[in-house]
């Protein structure tokens, strides 16, 4: 190829651009929205487009499962897939799943304590009790009164 894309180059690659548009999505939706839902949704999206980029390039075109036969002759001209890859990916699946639950479970408790789950009023109301036990204790703590 002479450095231009060309149709077949745009189709032939269609699993990476998937993956660049799936992990912009996910990385947009961690830093512009403020409902932590929406966060965690955002990450899960993130870490889909990863998996799906490592399986993408552990795929071997013509490869088979890595078993050898039961009489160890090996056929030289057989093509094998690597499975590091996948073995990978079902041990960051199980990771993002005990994360995502991690996660979940922190909201449910900011919520139970805030009453909200928008990050902008979370911290409206973190100032307003860092105000007021400035207000308190400040002269005990060596702060402003």
């Amino acid at each position: 190829m002479n450095g231009e894309f060309t149709w077949d180059f745009i189709v032939g690659h269609m699993n990476y651009w998937l993956f660049i548009v799936l992990m912009m999505t996910g990385l947009y939706i961690v830093v512009a929205k403020g409902n932590l839902v929406k966060k965690i949704v955002g990450l899960n999206i993130f870490q889909t487009s990863v998996f799906m980029l490592y399986i993408s390039m552990g795929k071997v075109t013509g490869g088979t499962a890595p078993i050898f036969p039961a009489d160890m002759i090996i056929d030289p001209d057989v093509v094998y897939s690597n499975p590091l890859p996948h073995v990978l990916i079902l041990t960051a699946i199980v990771v993002g799943i005990a994360t995502t639950s991690l996660g979940l479970a922190l909201i449910v408790r900011i919520r139970e304590e805030f009453g909200t789950i928008e990050e902008h009023e979370i911290l409206e109301i973190e100032k307003a009790i860092a105000a007021a036990e400035n207000k308190l204790h400040g002269e005990a703590m060596g702060g402003r009164a």
